[in-house]
């Protein structure tokens, strides 16, 4: 068994959520329910310490999207797997992601979901590796920048290992 080594501890991702948690409750203050759209897998951590902290009134849904691949090689296409249950049409979204690297999964959900009518699409990620961005991504709501390192942690895997450690670590894939 390993120890991934500690890039954001527990208690800066707890003060960084409250941070976070308080500008959206300020920002979204005199605009109805916030609807807050989780990617999964990688959010669900980071959706529900969010969720909990804002002081709005607040929907959440989740959505699946996977890339296109063959072999290692990304093409960038992304497709929908699994969508929201309930319309989003005229109502205020947060689309929460738990990591923003190349930009095309988040590049293909706002575009998705203005074409549904939301009011307005706004972002916020837990993490963003600005170097790796290939599509311009607007992120509203940020976490960290991180660099090149290979996380897990706090919703965050390595096929599946280490996605429920409080913190984030880095690792590498011989670790596993």
């Amino acid at each position: 068994m390993h120890n991934p080594e500690t890039l954001i501890s527990e208690e800066e991702i707890r003060l960084r959520v409250d941070e976070l948690a308080a500008r959206i409750s300020l920002d979204y203050a005199d605009k109805g329910e916030l609807v807050l759209i989780g990617i999964l897998k990688g959010s669900f951590i980071f959706l529900a310490d969010l969720a909990r902290r804002l002081t709005i009134p607040r929907h959440i849904e989740f959505i699946s999207v996977a890339s296109y691949e063959h072999g290692s090689i990304r093409s960038g296409a992304v497709r929908l797997v699994m969508d929201v249950r309930r319309s989003i049409e005229g109502r205020h979204v947060l689309v929460v992601e738990d990591i923003v690297d190349t930009g095309h999964t988040l590049h293909y959900l706002i575009d998705m979901l203005k074409t549904r009518g939301a009011a307005s699409v706004r972002t916020c990620t837990l993490l963003h590796k600005e170097h790796k961005t290939e599509v311009d991504v607007k992120i509203d709501y940020l976490g960290f920048s991180i660099g090149d390192e290979w996380v897990v942690g706090y919703g965050l895997d390595y096929d599946e290992k280490d996605r429920t450690l409080p913190y984030i670590g880095v690792v590498q894939p011989t670790d596993y």
